[in-house]
């Protein structure tokens, strides 16, 4: 018996695929997956293996994180923000890209955390200047 995660896979990259205005033959073509067993996928019949998983989010543009995820082999992160939502899905970025962004975003955000807590803490202890 398949597991519910393997319809919401299907439906995931469906919905992905009509978002980037691609048909099913051109998903098959440029993610070299035949397009009898991407129909089956898209319609909840097979679960794809990871490595099928990054084929299709590379034809899709799309972080094949984001379809680990959807097919239950990643545990879900912490909610992303709007901004990493709206980098990972920029059709018009590569992964590679989308990648750099996101590690750039993310160490500005860790940056700004422990500059914030150093300022907690002089605050706390009376100090009026960061050092």
């Amino acid at each position: 018996m398949a597991s519910p995660k393997v319809g919401s896979i299907g439906e995931y990259i469906r919905e992905q695929r009509t978002r980037a205005k691609i048909s099913l033959r051109q998903l098959a073509d440029v993610s070299g997956i035949s397009n009898p067993y991407l129909s089956q996928i898209e319609r909840g019949l097979r679960k794809p293996s990871a490595e099928i998983l990054q084929q299709i989010a590379k034809g899709l543009r799309i972080s094949a994180e984001a379809l680990y995820v959807q097919a239950g082999i990643l545990e879900d992160r912490t909610a992303d923000t709007d901004v990493q939502t709206a980098i990972r899905a920029d059709l018009l970025l590569t992964e590679r890209q989308k990648q750099v962004l996101l590690d750039v975003y993310e160490s500005f955000r860790r940056e700004n955390e422990a500059a914030a807590a150093t300022s907690e803490r002089h605050r706390d202890t009376g100090k009026d200047e960061v050092e």
